[in-house]
């Protein structure tokens, strides 16, 4: 297949080309390239890529190209193993749905929500295209309140998350209510051995597509990576934002509540802040976009999808209030400084238990460039896995054993190297029970937390 320019070149419908322009998506992913095409045609698949790499459209699109509006029952059921990722989809999904000639029914189901009243809503009226958490779209399947033995398509999203956070067992039975002749997009960064027998189960000889991880980031913009330890982040946010002079600045964050809250925090310190987010009426976000695009605001805090509306080449200074779990965003939110040559700032803000997000980011490619405040300056600082990379043997000595080698060696008696050798010994066995247990309170910990997701997630 030659190489895709365009989103046009899929044939996709005029209204659904309008959509991805608003959201400003001028050339397809590499993974959006390959299987999008397999997916209007009809194909099972297994898109192997990495978070981050546009794979939420390369689903949605082709499902959205062939709903059926006039047929008022489940066409297509999505599931995704956290809440945030079932409302990240759900919202990609509705600014799809509103370019539509005739709009369909979708519905998000995910835990913690009111699942009777999802019941009685139900009774009246099935969704045409289904989004949630493996626990709650089953229980309401077990309800005998969703029908989707009508549905075709069936996506199964971050599946390898889904199989640590053990919901593959759920995916499992929902899988088991959908007609013989079903097309499944099963989409995950990595396939681990016992993701194999599922798929064997459902699908026959899909095509397995695997998307070679690449960078997407343009190389005019600077990446630089902020701990939050210890610090309070509105604050913080405020010292970036005030230090120097950007043309347009953009935070993002992750939730409608947090961008409210910091947007208020922001304009109590006296700043002159825009707040974008999916909640604003139409009319007054009409409005804030168009004073953003005057130049009215020099600061900007939006929810992603709100700020994919926001299209202006002066922005020079980006902050991630947090990291997205959807990397994918994390790419777009990146993407709005830097342009045109000019160059760019993306300062990302980090709490030690996100190590991982940012692992998953460097693996892609980026990278970033640890910074701290110091004396009102920003500087470069340790990189954050120093430690991992240091031995033990290079390891600096506790200040007690720093005390004893020298008293020691002032001694000058014989067999006094021995001692010293035998003293840092007994010194590292201890360290090692100590890092052990450590290692075993943070995996009870991390159990505790997984079984808290599964409850929620019912």
């Amino acid at each position: 297949m030659g190489q895709t320019k365009t989103f046009a070149d899929f044939n996709l419908q005029p209204y659904l080309l309008d959509a991805i322009k608003e959201i400003n998506f001028h050339q397809p992913t590499p993974v959006q390239e390959k299987v999008i095409p397999l997916i209007l045609k009809g194909d099972s698949v297994v898109g192997q890529s990495a978070t981050g790499s546009g794979k939420t459209h390369a689903f949605l699109l082709p499902i959205f190209a062939q709903l059926d509006p006039a047929k008022q029952e489940v066409q297509a059921v999505i599931t995704t193993p956290s809440r945030e990722l079932a409302y990240q989809i759900y919202a990609a999904a509705k600014q799809l749905n509103k370019h539509l000639p005739t709009p369909v029914t979708i519905h998000n189901y995910v835990g913690g929500t009111d699942k009777q009243h999802q019941i009685e809503q139900l009774k009246r009226q099935q969704p045409q295209l289904v989004i949630g958490t493996p626990g709650r779209v089953l229980d309401l399947i077990k309800s005998q309140a969703l029908d989707i033995h009508t549905a075709t398509k069936f996506v199964v999203d971050e599946a390898d998350m889904t199989l640590d956070m053990g919901f593959l067992d759920q995916v499992d039975q929902i899988a088991s209510h959908f007609p013989d002749d079903l097309q499944m997009m099963v989409f995950s960064a990595t396939i681990p051995q016992k993701l194999r027998p599922f798929l064997k189960k459902y699908m026959e000889n899909p095509v397995m597509e695997e998307i070679p991880t690449e960078t997407v980031i343009n190389p005019d913009v600077k990446n630089w990576l902020m701990s939050t330890k210890g610090r309070d982040k509105n604050q913080l946010i405020c010292q970036l934002l005030t230090m120097g002079e950007p043309y347009l600045a953009l935070v993002f964050a992750n939730t409608k509540e947090r961008a409210i809250e910091l947007a208020t925090y922001l304009g109590e310190q006296g700043l002159k802040v825009a707040l974008i987010h999916g909640g604003l009426e139409a009319r007054r976000r009409k409005r804030t976009m168009r004073q953003i695009r005057d130049l009215d605001f020099q600061y900007v805090v939006a929810t992603d999808l709100a700020a994919r509306g926001i299209d202006i080449d002066g922005v020079s200074l980006v902050i991630n209030d947090d990291i997205p779990s959807d990397l994918e965003y994390f790419i777009h939110r990146v993407g709005r400084t830097g342009r045109n040559g000019m160059p760019g700032t993306a300062i990302t803000l980090y709490a030690p238990s996100e190590d991982g997000l940012i692992a998953k980011l460097e693996e892609r490619g980026i990278k970033f460039v640890p910074k701290e405040i110091r004396h009102g300056r920003i500087v470069t600082t340790h990189d954050r896995n120093r430690r991992q990379n240091y031995s033990r043997r290079q390891a600096k000595l506790d200040p007690s054993m720093k005390g004893f080698v020298k008293k020691t060696k002032k001694k000058v008696k014989p067999g006094y190297k021995k001692r010293i050798k035998r003293a840092i010994r007994e010194d590292e066995q201890q360290k090692r029970k100590q890092e052990l247990r450590h290692k075993i309170r943070k995996a009870k910990r991390a159990r505790q937390r997984q079984h808290r997701r599964e409850r929620n997630s019912r």
